[in-house]
């Protein structure tokens, strides 16, 4: 099977999740974007239809990401908390083409997930090329996105 090109591709939905991973520890998981080198984020994703629930987003986005089924055994659904907090930012002009004509902005929904210390990872290479677990505060400074650093210097007051 093909991928298809980019002109055949629905156009995202300017709606979207950052999911950020953490342990009780609040050690933090990093992902470094295959098309941005140098780039470590959270899990993000956007919806896959509008009517797509923003938990169905997150537990889609971590499973095709990181390979981390939430709601299995090891990280029971409980461990996904919506923190109701919400951003709204530029798209940056690099990833606009992914968006219809016109779509300059998103909303960002944040979300924590806490998994337990050695959760396997499993990132596909098409997306990212590393990953790695930070103290949240080292976790912070690494990320590119001022929205996703921003959450997590949220983590301490959500993991509570």
């Amino acid at each position: 099977m093909t991928e298809p090109t980019a002109a055949a591709r629905p156009h995202k939905i300017p709606e979207s999740v950052l999911v950020v991973i953490h342990t009780a520890a609040l050690d933090v998981l990093l992902i470094e974007r295959a098309d941005a080198p140098g780039y470590w984020q959270s899990v993000t994703g956007s919806k896959d239809s509008a009517d797509e629930p923003l938990l169905e987003t997150c537990v889609r986005e971590v499973a095709e990401e990181t390979g981390i089924a939430i709601g299995s055994a090891a990280v029971p659904l409980s461990g996904l908390r919506d923190w109701r907090l919400a951003n709204v930012y530029e798209i940056y002009p690099r990833w606009r083409h992914r968006y219809a004509p016109g779509v300059t902005h998103n909303t960002e929904h944040v979300f924590g997930l806490r998994v337990p210390v050695g959760t396997p990872v499993t990132l596909n290479p098409r997306e990212h090329l590393r990953h790695v677990w930070l103290p949240w505060r080292e976790a912070a400074d690494r990320c590119f996105s001022p929205s996703n650093a921003e959450a997590v210097l949220q983590l301490p007051r959500f993991a509570a």
